[in-house]
């Protein structure tokens, strides 16, 4: 859709949070999806070392990571719909690669691609929102993102553990251009372009370097970076860990896809009720509460855990709700989080979006790979990890408070 032609109309509301729910999405399917393949990855490319299967989904946030730092940027100035598609072609290319991986190290290394063009999907789509929302709207709309992208996550270990059976884990990334193709198809088709060319900003080294100084020198902004940092961190870890302790822990490895449906879609319920409650109460509040909880459920089930107090009967329901209020947790917390960081520097959003979230995942894969490859069979490192990061993200949001949150 070139520069010249007269403005496309706005796609109906519900069509746009669907539209943007599937490009957030990119990243679920791309992660979730391989959780059931991690042990016939494993069995096949580093038999020796199951436990390294893991870093197909840390080497795929760092690239993310990575690509963040210049998606933004680049959407600044050459519009948001060219490098959404653009980041939907890398991704789909190192896709195909991946499925011809033949070590384990060519597979990290396309996964890490795959990750730099999803970064595309997941740092655009965020400045696309901001150029049309902002405050605690831009809040309640990414509630309601939150609420229709939650499916996918729910359903792609399933679809994932499909697709294995049916063409195995190398067939599997075909799957993810499919998802690409027909995505960038309805935005290609349906969504207009949100930064006038007007409004765009070239990329020159100084204006970036002013323009990153900008965004760090927001209180605000910094510290919900910084929170957004631990709780990625902790999502990144579960997500590593929490196939190898369903099949290792529990022996449940089979159910897997079935139980994460099931976990996926009750955490869901904390986006609705985010976008419910947070206009109303605010979303430095939200995100507080949300952290404190977190952390003391986390303290307990490590505590319990560790100290031998769950009867058998108990042990898997218990961990079931406390993955859940792990995963329920990030509907209370992404998305505010987001709309703080980005409220002051609408004018830079793609810079804000890059900045912040590159920061925010990279340094989250630095927390997750650690307490990933800490499985020892239990909970237990996982547990009390989560405790300390959600603590720590209580006392940041605390500190917010000196700032200036009326509007937050």
């Amino acid at each position: 859709m070139g520069d010249s032609q007269p403005p496309t109309p706005q796609p109906a509301f519900a069509e746009f949070i669907a539209l943007m729910a599937m490009l957030f999405a990119t990243i679920a399917f791309a992660i979730d999806s391989m959780l059931p393949a991690l042990p016939q990855i494993a069995a096949d490319l580093t038999p020796g070392d199951v436990n390294r299967a893991q870093l197909v989904i840390t080497s795929f946030v760092l690239g993310i990571g990575i690509g963040s730092f210049v998606a933004g940027p680049l959407s600044d100035a050459y519009g948001r719909k060219r490098v959404l598609i653009g980041g939907m072609a890398l991704f789909s290319l190192a896709a195909l690669l991946a499925a011809l991986a033949q070590s384990l190290e060519m597979l990290l290394a396309a996964r890490l691609v795959m990750g730099l063009g999803a970064a595309g999907p997941r740092i655009v789509s965020m400045a696309l929102v901001r150029d049309l929302h902002q405050g605690r709207q831009m809040a309640r709309v990414m509630s309601f993102i939150m609420m229709v992208f939650i499916l996918v996550p729910a359903i792609a270990p399933a679809l994932g553990n499909l697709l294995i059976q049916a063409v195995g884990w190398r067939g599997q990334f075909g799957s993810f251009v499919v998802f690409a193709l027909l995505t960038s198809l309805w935005l290609g088709l349906r969504q207009p372009e949100t930064l006038p060319v007007a409004a765009r900003r070239p990329l020159q080294v100084r204006s970036l370097w002013l323009a990153m100084i900008e965004v760090f020198s927001h209180r605000n902004v910094v510290i919900a970076t910084a929170v957004l940092t631990l709780f990625y961190g902790v999502l990144f870890a579960n997500l590593s860990s929490i196939q190898p302790i369903f099949s290792g822990t529990f022996g449940r490895g089979a159910g897997f896809p079935y139980w994460f449906f099931g976990i996926a879609l009750c955490a869901g319920t904390g986006s609705l009720i985010n976008a419910r409650l947070v206009v109303r109460l605010g979303m430095r509040q939200m995100i507080s509460a949300a952290f404190a909880g977190q952390a003391l459920i986390s303290l307990l089930m490590g505590v319990t855990t560790l100290a031998g107090l769950w009867p058998d009967w108990a042990y898997f329901p218990a961990f079931l709700v406390w993955t859940t209020s792990l995963f329920f947790m990030g509907g209370l917390t992404v998305g505010n989080l987001n709309a703080i960081a980005m409220e002051p520097l609408g004018h830079i959003a793609g810079m804000a979006a890059s900045m912040t979230t590159a920061l925010s995942t990279v340094l989250a894969v630095a927390i997750a790979a650690p307490i990933g490859l800490a499985f020892d069979g239990t909970p237990v490192p996982l547990a009390f990890s989560v405790a300390a990061m959600t603590a720590l993200g209580f006392l940041l949001m605390k500190a917010m408070s000196g700032a200036r949150v009326a509007e937050v």
